[in-house]
């Protein structure tokens, strides 16, 4: 089998920053045919020194429009992909899938005027990708990123967000963007503290960006822990909000990013 027609592509890693004990992100070359939807994931693989083959999904943080790709991992403890993906530095290997996968894209929304993007952890990720892609600020009046981390020191890419107002071509946008820092396990300056879940059901988050949670209004993207997706689903359901399907547009979208 050719390299063109193999499923995947080798690619070097560039960069690989630690940011906490558990937590790291890495860059790597972009295959010049590779293609994908801001919030898309790709299937990374590891090869082991037994020379098998180990996959796991993850989503961009880099935008469709880079030459590198950019993940953000946490070091899973005895996890069989994460370990291997932890000792990587650069100039080593990576393989990734030829093709992106994942609907938590913006066509999942017909509609809408309030963006929400709630993530906890490294699910952050495609919510980074989709806020560095143009299309989003042209379709919606307000963007609301809520970032939950157990420590401070877990805020990753706080660089990059403080920075995107700040690209020429986003400057006019300004005004439409938010961020809301949320903290679980420990009070931090500028950020909530307590689960998004718990932030939903005593108002402090509507009440943090100024802009009310509604079915009229709002479209709800969500990443990260998967009881998380599952409770914050169901207080959205109260509220009259559904998931957004093909046959069925909706007012949330979610990815198990786990």
């Amino acid at each position: 089998m050719t390299a063109s027609a193999e499923k995947f592509s080798r690619q070097t890693l560039l960069d690989v920053q630690p940011l906490t004990p558990s937590l790291f992100t890495l860059r790597t070359t972009r295959d010049a045919g590779f293609r994908f939807r801001a919030g898309q994931f790709a299937r990374l693989g590891v090869t082991k020194d037994d020379g098998t083959t180990v996959w796991r999904a993850y989503s961009m943080v880099s935008s469709p429009f880079d030459e590198f790709l950019e993940f953000f991992s946490i070091v899973v403890p005895g996890g069989e992909f994460t370990s291997e993906l932890s000792r990587l530095k650069a100039g080593d290997t990576l393989l990734v899938d030829r093709q992106a996968f994942g609907y938590l894209t913006l066509d999942r929304f017909v509609d809408g005027r309030d963006l929400w993007l709630l993530s906890t952890g490294t699910g952050v990720a495609p919510f980074l990708s989709i806020l560095q892609d143009f299309e989003v600020w042209e379709k919606f009046e307000r963007i609301i990123l809520v970032y939950s981390v157990r420590e401070a020191r877990e805020l990753a890419y706080q660089q990059l967000i403080a920075e995107l107002m700040q690209r020429d071509y986003l400057a006019e946008y300004v005004h439409k963007f938010q961020f809301i820092p949320v903290v679980t396990r420990e009070p931090h300056a500028g950020a909530l503290n307590g689960r998004i879940t718990t932030l939903i059901e005593n108002g402090e988050l509507e009440q943090a960006a100024g802009v009310a949670l509604d079915p009229a209004h709002s479209r709800v993207m969500l990443c990260g822990n998967p009881q998380m997706i599952d409770d914050t689903r169901a207080l959205l359901k109260e509220r009259g909000m559904s998931l957004s399907l093909t046959r069925r547009p909706g007012q949330v979208a979610v990815e198990n990013y786990w």
